[in-house]
């Protein structure tokens, strides 16, 4: 295939506790450390293997927010994509927003291949490849765990509730990956220095004709309510008695 296309989102780092804003309307991103999404950065190295293996020729990563996710696109550029491409916005896309951009640059690069996380952690929707797909008229493999390509057709193995799910679809067509498709590649400070070098085109998100606001208005925001602490018992004896006197038996 010629061309693949990487979609990655920038949302606060998995290793850091999330606060929620003192007056509720978010979560607290001032001074806090943000990362590539975990699922987009596995998307990513899965594209950046099967262009190792001589089965693509180009890789393009694109990601949807501010300015500041350029230190994103420059990461993934780093971890060896070829170029990358910044749709400018001030807010953050609901998953239906994020697809409709997603299809405006697909249709610009038309790529064989769009590869996607399976969820953002910021949100865990797990809605945006799923629509992309409805967009673009193209089929989907959603929780990828093994990807494999043969002439014009992709067979993917997919993570289910039941367990394993093989299927094999029709390219061009948008693979979502889960956890275990692979394991990201360290980058080096050598690949940081040329990524510097890299294409970094910005669109506004007002060029690809896709509304700026939100189509879901998110009011409020609580934290989870603190565990309550824990009892120490006995014997089983109490510890039956103290599930009976919480309901539990």
């Amino acid at each position: 295939m010629e061309k693949i296309l990487v979609g990655l989102k920038r949302v606060v780092d998995y290793n850091v506790r999330v606060r929620v804003k003192g007056d509720g309307s978010g979560v607290e991103t001032e001074g806090v450390k943000m990362s590539i999404n975990p699922f987009d950065e596995i998307a990513l190295e899965e594209a950046l293997r099967i262009k190792e293996r001589g089965e693509a020729n180009e890789v393009v990563i694109v990601s949807i927010g501010s300015g500041d996710a350029q230190q994103q696109l420059r990461t993934g550029l780093a971890m060896g994509a070829d170029r990358a491409i910044l749709v400018e916005t001030a807010e953050a896309p609901d998953p239906l927003s994020g697809a409709r951009a997603l299809l405006e640059i697909v249709k610009r690069e038309n790529p064989e291949l769009v590869i996607l996380g399976k969820q953002a952690i910021d949100d865990d929707n797990s809605q945006t490849g799923q629509m992309l797909a409805a967009l673009w008229d193209r089929p989907q493999a959603t929780f990828a765990s093994k990807l494999e390509f043969d002439g014009n057709s992709a067979r993917v193995t997919r993570e289910v509730d039941a367990g394993l799910d093989i299927i094999e679809v029709d390219l061009p067509a948008v693979v979502t990956a889960d956890l275990r498709l692979n394991e990201p590649r360290y980058v080096k400070l050598p690949d940081i220095m040329k990524a510097k070098k890299k294409p970094l085109d910005q669109v506004p998100l007002a060029e690809l004709s896709v509304p700026d606001s939100p189509a879901i208005a998110e009011k409020n925001f609580e934290p989870p309510a603190a565990r309550e602490r824990g009892i120490m018992v006995d014997d089983v004896a109490g510890l039956v008695s103290a599930l009976k006197d919480k309901g539990l038996l």
